[in-house]
């Protein structure tokens, strides 16, 4: 969700300091949207992460911003950057890859700003398991075969996981999984994801560097999948989508059905008896 906190949320009374968090996608620069092309244009200082976005994010930025590259830098560097945005009253436009509400470390961030008394904003950014779903040609939920979106990652990583949220619980629900952050250890994925309940013929789309220029997307079963990521050598950069939607066919959705109905649509009363006779609601 987008918006601007009230000065009494994010900042204090006269402060004109603000930081912008922006999600600027999966790579393709072209993927930013106008809010976030537009934050990056009007913002004094402009903090990026060479290593997750592309370069030809900063042609929307001015050409007296400061530019600072995160990826070589501690976040104490970026907090000082905060700081004098704070004292100055300057504009902050601190890009992240993706969308800056998963894995994006922005939450501590924002604890910083607020103490500060800076005012805060953050710009959605596409995420890369939409963008690789968009690349397969594929929709993640497809009607009486997956209705749910998982969205997480393999533990045992640097950043332990919480309890009850390991890959073989979610497995359980059986339907669409986006794993991120876990090429490195695809043989554990695998063992979850089948401990879980998924059969090994589940259809598997492996992305690296999803728009980027050396992008790959790789299509496979869990049986395949440790072969086909050793086989690249994706170590990193690399996402998974897993389940049965991502090869299912045939079904229809209720929306556009004759026998459906909602506010700017009457219903067929025939399809409606036909609808409502083959279980439906």
């Amino acid at each position: 969700m987008t918006g601007t906190a009230a000065t009494s949320d994010n900042g204090t009374a006269g402060s004109t300091g603000k930081v912008t968090f922006v999600g600027a996608g999966p790579g393709a620069a072209d993927l930013l949207t106008f809010r976030a092309a537009r934050a990056i244009a009007e913002a004094d200082t402009v903090i990026w992460a060479a290593s997750l976005v592309q370069a030809e994010v900063l042609e929307h930025a001015r050409e007296d911003a400061v530019i600072l590259d995160s990826s070589l830098v501690p976040m104490e560097d970026v907090l000082a950057e905060y700081r004098r945005a704070a004292e100055q009253g300057r504009r902050v436009a601190r890009i992240h890859s993706g969308d800056p509400s998963l894995w994006g470390a922005v939450q501590e961030q924002l604890d910083r700003c607020r103490e500060l008394g800076l005012e805060t904003e953050i710009v959605p950014g596409v995420s890369s398991f939409s963008a690789v779903a968009a690349i397969a040609q594929r929709e993640l939920t497809i009607p009486e075969v997956a209705q749910s979106v998982i969205l997480t990652r393999l533990g045992g990583g640097k950043t332990p996981m919480p309890p009850g949220e390991e890959v073989r619980d979610f497995a359980r629900h059986g339907t669409t999984m986006a794993v991120f952050l876990s090429a490195a250890r695809t043989k554990q994925l695998v063992e979850e994801l089948t401990a879980g309940g998924y059969p090994l013929d589940t259809p598997v789309v492996v992305a690296y560097q999803a728009t980027w220029p050396d992008e790959l997307v790789l299509y496979g079963t869990l049986e395949t999948l440790e072969a086909t990521v050793k086989e690249h050598r994706l170590w990193k950069h690399t996402l998974f989508l897993v389940g049965p939607a991502l090869a299912a066919t045939g079904t229809r959705s209720h929306l556009y059905h004759p026998g459906h109905f909602h506010t700017f649509r009457k219903a067929d009363l025939a399809a409606r008896r036909a609808l409502r006779g083959s279980g439906a609601s």
